[in-house]
């Protein structure tokens, strides 16, 4: 393919699901705002997007999740209040999501799956390729992920996901990507999905992350695709689909920094790592080596 084709200069974060394994705090506060100390895992995502180049971004939510957008928008009362108080500092906190991109919400009307998620934004994507950035986790700017999957979009035309691996004894729980080598260390081409296969059974151990960089000609095979596992449009079926009929799909093997808070673990262990790693955050790390002394 051309050098000149077409980057993907648009994201989507599909952000509509309940997170029943935060209950009952997700009951009020979306996941995707958590906070990482002071900043919520969205600003995260949605900067990692911007950083790639694709700054036009669309947040797929549910009701009860408007204040995705509302941080991401202007607040008067509180620029004004700061502003009074002469506090410059955290006012520029304040108004950085402001400018990170230029952010639309469109709702998903129903939990129907990861694929019909990305289908709702077809509307405001067009035939453009497109990221998709699932909203629990990012990859660090420096490793570059993002800016590498869209470059190697550019290049095929395809589909590009991103993979890390994992002990064998962890495949079952992931989907898994059969892959043929190319002369890159960390692309491979992909010759087979398969969700969360027996361990005897994995064609690798190489697991999809929340990471796809996708053709824009994906939005009408999701609309034929049918409901497969849970009752739900899988992404991963139409993308098996559009496999099927010669869409080269291939994948950027990441063995970069990765920080997941899909769960209550992991979001803690993605707190600390990254508190610890804060200057202005005086004697943390002095009581964190004291506490983990206490424990067995």
């Amino acid at each position: 393919m051309s050098a000149t084709a077409p980057r993907a200069t648009k994201a989507v974060i599909p952000a509509a699901g309940f997170a029943t394994r935060f209950l009952p705090v997700t009951k009020a506060i979306p996941k995707e705002l958590l906070p990482i100390v002071d900043k919520p895992v969205l600003q995260y995502i949605v900067e990692e997007a911007a950083a790639a180049g694709a700054d036009d971004v669309t947040l797929v939510t549910a009701p009860g999740k408007d204040a995705m957008i509302d941080y991401f928008d202007a607040r008067a009362d509180l620029d004004n209040a700061l502003k009074a108080k002469g506090k410059n500092e955290m006012l520029a906190k304040v108004k950085a999501p402001e400018t990170i991109a230029e952010m639309t919400a469109i709702r998903q009307g129903g939990a129907k799956g990861l694929g019909h998620a990305v289908g709702r934004a077809a509307s405001h994507v067009g035939d453009e390729p497109f990221a998709v950035l699932l909203g629990d986790e990012w990859c660090h700017l420096d490793d570059k992920l993002l800016p590498r999957m869209i470059d190697l979009q550019s290049e095929t035309g395809g589909i590009v996901l991103a993979l890390i691996e994992v002990p064998d004894d962890q495949v079952s729980r992931y989907g898994v990507a059969a892959v043929r080598g190319t002369d890159a260390d960390d692309i491979v081409e992909v010759t087979g999905l398969v969700e969360k296969p027996a361990i005897e059974d994995a064609p690798s151990n190489l697991i999809l992350i929340g990471r796809y960089v996708l053709p824009g000609s994906i939005f009408p095979v999701l609309e034929q695709t049918e409901p497969g596992s849970g009752g739900e449009i899988q992404l991963t079926d139409a993308m098996e689909a559009m496999r099927a009929n010669g869409t080269p799909v291939h994948a950027v093997v990441f063995r970069g920094r990765r920080y997941d808070t899909g769960e209550p673990v992991a979001y803690l262990q993605t707190l600390v790592e990254l508190a610890s790693q804060r200057d202005d955050l005086p004697g943390f790390n002095a009581w964190l080596r004291e506490f983990s002394a206490t424990l067995d």
